[in-house]
């Protein structure tokens, strides 16, 4: 863990706490689906409440469209969840908001419109950053699940004041850098599709024992191999990675998978894959080899589902979530579609750590930092 990822001295009191949290969750008909990173963070807001300062918390939230929403509900949920005084400024103009601020007492709440409503977040303004920082006597990054963004909440605000990571960021860090240096047999799990997967892949190739992948991941390293993987999804960046890969005899590729035909489920053999086929989740004969890798291991890391699980192709995730509970092992897990399996089956308390992070995760175990990251040990002092 870098040294200079400090906590907020204990000593401090009555401050003006300006605090970047990762509050963008789903949310349906004004209602919060999934509060996990939610309630990770509230820890950290009791204890600044419990030290009687100012709170002052900054997030995005983005939906499935680009959109910018409202955080309204995020204010409702918090006041539903022990917050009932939270106040909520519909408005970043400084003005506005320094208002609100001087209306509140010690271990008042003050949530701010989302951030990425203003066009110079995203740009890493540096003024936009100097203005949001003006509402802090000091800054605290409880964000690691946004702090892949070199955006003015995340790299900016630390450039005008003292900062600190929250007790979440570092824990996300020191869980992580876990991975860094694994207990053996340590086993890579990857599923779904994102290019820096591929990198992270190729970047602990050496390092992992063995490597499960599923989804688009394993569909690129078979289509790189010259087998048929009918109309599947594949990666076509990372040329160099993808060759790699392929000549790598540590995966486990599938050997059968299930397809759609005529509307019904089939399990087949990649052998007997036609052109119009679609690889939705792992056979149980891969599966099996699977379970025999799990059982071995003593470190996993896993992110990403093996299957198509917003299609309800679940069983393969659910079988290997099965494999892990059977066996004394470290098992490290993250990822929005990760997450939000785990949360739906209600297994997050199944594993020796989830992290909240999605992207941040891929790129801090790839990078092994994050532009938050950097901005927290260049910060001003």
């Amino acid at each position: 863990m870098p040294k200079r990822l400090s906590l907020l001295p204990s000593r401090l009191r009555e401050k003006r706490v300006l605090m970047r949290v990762d509050f963008n969750v789903p949310v349906k008909k004004g209602h919060v689906q999934d509060d996990m990173r939610i309630q990770k963070t509230l820890p950290t807001i009791k204890a600044l409440r419990e030290c009687r300062h100012k709170i002052i918390l900054l997030s995005h939230m983005e939906d499935e469209n680009g959109g910018t929403p409202t955080l309204l509900p995020i204010a409702t949920y918090l006041r539903m969840h022990g917050m009932r005084q939270l106040i909520f400024s519909r408005d970043l103009d400084v003005e506005h908001v320094n208002k609100k601020i001087e209306s509140m007492g010690p271990g008042d709440i003050l949530l701010l419109e989302n951030v990425r409503k203003d066009p110079r977040e995203k740009k890493n303004s540096i003024q936009f950053a100097e203005e949001l920082a003006s509402f802090g006597d000091v800054f605290i990054n409880e964000a690691f699940s946004a702090s892949h963004r070199a955006h003015a909440s995340i790299v900016g605000i630390p450039r005008f004041l003292p900062s600190y990571a929250g007790p979440l960021f570092r824990e996300e860090v020191r869980q992580l850098s876990r991975v860094f240096r694994p207990s053996h047999p340590f086993l890579l799990v990857l599923g779904g599709r994102k290019p820096v997967k591929l990198t992270l892949l190729s970047r602990f190739l050496y390092k992992a024992d063995a490597v499960v992948v599923g989804g688009a991941i394993a569909n690129t390293i078979l289509a790189a191999q010259g087998i048929a993987v009918g109309a599947s999804v594949i990666e076509t960046a990372e040329k160099k990675i993808i060759e790699k890969l392929a000549r790598s005899k540590k995966i486990l590729l599938p050997e059968d998978v299930v397809v759609e035909r005529n509307k019904r489920r089939k399990t087949i053999l990649l052998a007997d894959m036609e052109s119009q086929d679609i690889i939705y989740d792992l056979g149980p004969k891969t599966m099996e080899k699977a379970e025999a890798l799990v059982g071995k291991s003593k470190f996993i890391l896993w992110n990403g589902p093996l299957g198509y699980t917003e299609k309800g192709y679940v069983e393969s995730t659910e079988e290997l979530v099965s494999f892990f509970a059977n066996g004394k092992r470290t098992v490290i897990t993250g990822g929005g579609d990760t997450i939000a399996f785990l949360n739906q089956k209600k297994m997050l308390n199944s594993f020796s750590f989830v992290s909240t992070g999605g992207g941040a995760m891929l790129d801090f175990l790839a990078e092994h930092t994050l532009p938050g990251i950097e901005a927290l040990i260049h910060a001003r002092v």
